[in-house]
């Protein structure tokens, strides 16, 4: 993992960022990101070693910031805030709904292949290249079911910052179209007098 690049693309995505996506974005990286590279190779590894199967037969297949002038532009662009209107205002909504959408159907899918969230410890296979009805045994099932219980917390928690960071953008968008009208009407009626 290259950390100059990601750092560049954070920057980027938290200059048009409101409060909540930054938060948002600390959430994805910090509980879902590094803890599924920490975790997820010990819990997952080597799948197929530890499934067995009482027949003995075929089982189922189952950078740091280096530079001073980093930390300085990180900074800069900190205090730096730019608008979220017209094309960006539509561009970063539908980028929140897209994310609503993945996070509702990866929550969704989990929720249908495993059954809930509960990982089950004896699988019973009635397929290839099972001959007949066999109990196998999936590795680790507790921590599997911690594991996607973990995922799934920290899912509902980003649908949760993206449903208010939604919302905030749509009450600040119709508070801004609102005063703008007022203004409009204001200064008309201001021209209107002097004429």
């Amino acid at each position: 993992m290259s950390w100059p690049v990601l750092y560049t693309q954070l920057v980027g995505a938290n200059r048009h960022s409101t409060s909540l996506g930054k938060v948002w974005l600390s959430v994805l990286f910090i509980f879902r990101v590094l803890v599924l590279v920490v975790a997820a190779e010990s819990v997952w590894g080597d799948e197929q070693s530890d499934f067995t199967c009482n027949t003995l037969q075929g089982s189922g297949r189952a950078g740091f910031l280096s530079s001073k002038c980093q930390a300085e532009e990180l900074e800069t662009l900190k205090k730096r805030r730019l608008p979220i209107t017209g094309g960006l205002w539509w561009t970063y909504a539908c980028s929140l709904v897209f994310r609503l959408l993945f996070e509702g159907g990866f929550m969704y899918a989990l929720y249908v292949v495993y059954d809930g969230f509960h990982m089950p410890r004896l699988v019973q296979c009635d397929q290839w290249p099972c001959p007949n009805l066999v109990d196998c045994f999936i590795s680790r099932p507790t921590e599997k079911t911690i594991f996607t219980v973990f995922m799934a917390t920290a899912s509902s928690i980003c649908m949760v910052l993206n449903m208010a960071e939604l919302a905030y953008l749509v009450v600040k968008a119709v508070t801004r179209n609102l005063c703008d009208q007022k203004e409009r009407k204001s200064a008309r009626k201001t021209s209107r007098e002097q004429i």
